[in-house]
């Protein structure tokens, strides 16, 4: 029997630490720790398919908590059915003993852990789309104030149709072109293109 464990963050600028403490002080192997930095809105996630590709019936997996397996109601429920009925793993969510598939192997057992494991992945899924609707509100709000997303738009020079004009009849090339414009040769272009069409 190997035991595993996954950890999930949903982003590059999160901190695993805490799971990562959790899966040491259960004596996993750092190399049988399998580490996500995206979100869990599906399980298409490079680290979790190779998890997926070690376990072996008998083995043991350890995750934190429910959500850091994933937070798609449907998808969680079929991972699950996946892991704990055709591979024949044992799970264990830390947060949640109930859900230690090893130990409540009889029928009420069972019964228990999948009324537990719809909650949580409901639950899961709940946070989900709360954090998505607050992300959307949030940045509406900051639209409403004025504040702009992404690259600010480079304007053209008071000079831009003179340095076009020096390019055009070849006394510079686009690159030169671009440097007097104070741009990258891809923004010229599309500069250009918006001069000209005016």
């Amino acid at each position: 029997m190997n035991i595993y464990g996954y950890v999930r963050v949903s982003a590059i600028d999160q901190n695993e630490a805490r799971q990562l403490l959790e899966m040491e002080g259960l004596g996993i192997k750092p190399e049988n720790v399998f580490i996500d930095k995206q979100s869990g809105k599906d399980f298409n996630r490079p680290e979790y398919i190779r998890l997926m590709g070690q376990l072996q019936k008998g083995d043991l997996l350890y995750v934190k908590a429910i959500d850091r397996l994933g937070r798609n109601y449907k998808e969680i429920q079929d991972q699950w059915r996946i892991i704990t009925k055709e591979m024949e793993v044992d799970v264990v969510v830390i947060d949640m003993p109930l859900l230690y598939t090893r130990v409540y192997k009889d029928l009420m057992g069972t019964f228990i852990a999948d009324l537990v494991l719809q909650v949580l992945s409901f639950v899961a899924q709940n946070e989900r789309e709360n954090i998505k609707k607050r992300q959307e509100e949030g940045i509406k709000a900051a639209k409403l104030r004025g504040v702009v997303f992404g690259r600010p738009v480079k304007v053209p020079p008071d000079d831009f149709a003179h340095i076009v004009g020096r390019w055009e009849s070849g006394h510079i090339s686009a690159q030169d072109a671009a440097r007097l414009s104070d741009m990258s040769i891809a923004t010229f272009y599309r500069r250009l293109r918006e001069f000209r069409g005016k």
